[in-house]
């Protein structure tokens, strides 16, 4: 993949209007790099379009960015030396024959999303916390709330100082979260698939927005790791009032979670937030925890002497012997979108949405700087960053 000045070709297949000035910008600093642009449309259905795309548009490129839309087969695109993706994972396109029979590189968007997505997971922790629903229902109905018979739910909202986060996958959202929550008081303690013992090896080696993440790995108080079920366990077991999940969707992680970490993260009857993918988590199994916790509330209401309310925050205990989770916040579901009458919708103390955290004004020109970072450490010889791992699955 040398460098060189030799006329290269980028072509562009995305579900967007065409970003002109990142293609002005490429241009001043690439002026050998002819740019094709073929705009995309698509359905409701995740990373289906509505049309198909022309194969012999892939043939001359040299690089090709995109969501999804990939050549039929490695005949179609023999010049091509790259792709990126304008997502942050690849398992949407794991099975396309460029994916599984060639060894062209590609790179993902990953780094991009903790800015947004760190903002998703606070806002939806201190909607269920703070009791945000009730607050702008007193407004809806201009009701000045203090004599509320509900007053008594805010008067027992815990703060998250000294609250515990758990990142399940200390990529760049979890850094990114983990600046946030650490910034707010709480202790952060992070799970990782290999052992992060040196320094050098806590190090973020990926795209960073600057200013953001944790580029050194300092914000964990405590690291694990591991790919067994007994790992997993001993993690979920270390007292979590928080925990994240931000792992990549692999044949590994698929229902990840389920009945049984659920029963471990009951010890402080946890709130699960996961911004990666919705498979990751058996969706009955954590409907079933959400209910037992709701269901042991509500046969037998906390008096106003104790800490915790309808949606507590875990206290100062141990172990609440309570059953279940508090609550949840999901920005991913099984399956998307979430058919209207899936029983998830109606899971108590559970936010959902559509799969939008990562949406923002910044994240176009974000993915085409990670491009834009290969292209020069291409030109110089350098190692590319963000490079999907075939074997790994990211």
């Amino acid at each position: 993949m040398g460098g060189g000045h030799r006329s290269e070709h980028l072509l562009v297949v995305l579900p967007l209007t065409a970003p002109t000035a990142i293609f002005d910008r490429i241009r001043r600093n690439h002026p050998h790099i002819k740019i094709t642009y073929h705009p995309l449309h698509f359905t409701t259905t995740p990373w289906k379009a509505r049309e198909i795309v022309p194969p012999e548009i892939f043939h001359d490129a040299t690089f090709l960015i995109t969501l999804s839309a990939l050549p039929a087969s490695p005949q179609d695109c023999p010049k091509l030396e790259l792709i990126h993706f304008i997502s942050a994972g690849t398992n949407h396109i794991d099975k396309s024959p460029i994916y599984t029979d060639t060894d062209i590189p590609l790179t993902t968007s990953s780094g991009i999303h903790g800015p947004q997505i760190a903002e998703w997971v606070l806002m939806t922790m201190l909607a269920s916390s703070h009791h945000y629903s009730l607050l702008h229902r007193w407004q809806k109905k201009h009701e000045w709330g203090q004599k509320s018979d509900d007053i008594g739910l805010l008067r027992k909202v815990n703060d998250k100082v000294g609250q515990r986060l758990a990142v399940l996958g200390y990529g760049s959202i979890g850094r990114q979260v983990s600046r946030v929550a650490k910034a707010i008081g709480m202790n952060v303690i992070a799970y990782t698939a290999r052992p992060r013992q040196s320094p050098a090896s806590k190090k973020d080696h990926g795209f960073i927005v600057p200013g953001t993440g944790d580029p050194e790995g300092e914000f964990p108080s405590a690291w694990y790791s591991g790919t067994d079920k007994e790992a997993l366990h001993h993690f979920l077991a270390q007292d979590i009032d928080h925990l994240l999940i931000s792992v990549p969707l692999t044949e590994q992680t698929m229902h990840l979670l389920g009945k049984e970490e659920f029963d471990i993260l009951s010890k402080r009857n946890a709130f699960i937030t996961n911004i990666s993918r919705g498979p990751i988590i058996d969706q009955p199994a954590l409907i079933a925890a959400l209910r037992a916790y709701d269901d042991y509330i509500a046969s037998d209401p906390p008096s106003t002497e104790e800490s915790f309310s309808v949606t507590p925050e875990a206290d100062t205990k141990s172990d609440t012997s309570i059953p279940g989770l508090r609550g949840a916040a999901l920005d991913v579901t099984d399956p998307e979108p979430l058919p209207p009458d899936d029983p998830l919708w109606e899971a108590p103390n559970c936010i959902v949405t559509p799969h939008i955290s990562g949406l923002g004004s910044a994240y176009v020109d974000r993915c085409f700087q990670v491009f834009e970072v290969n292209l020069d450490r291409r030109e110089h010889g350098e190692k590319l960053i963000n490079v999907v791992d075939r074997s790994r699955g990211y």
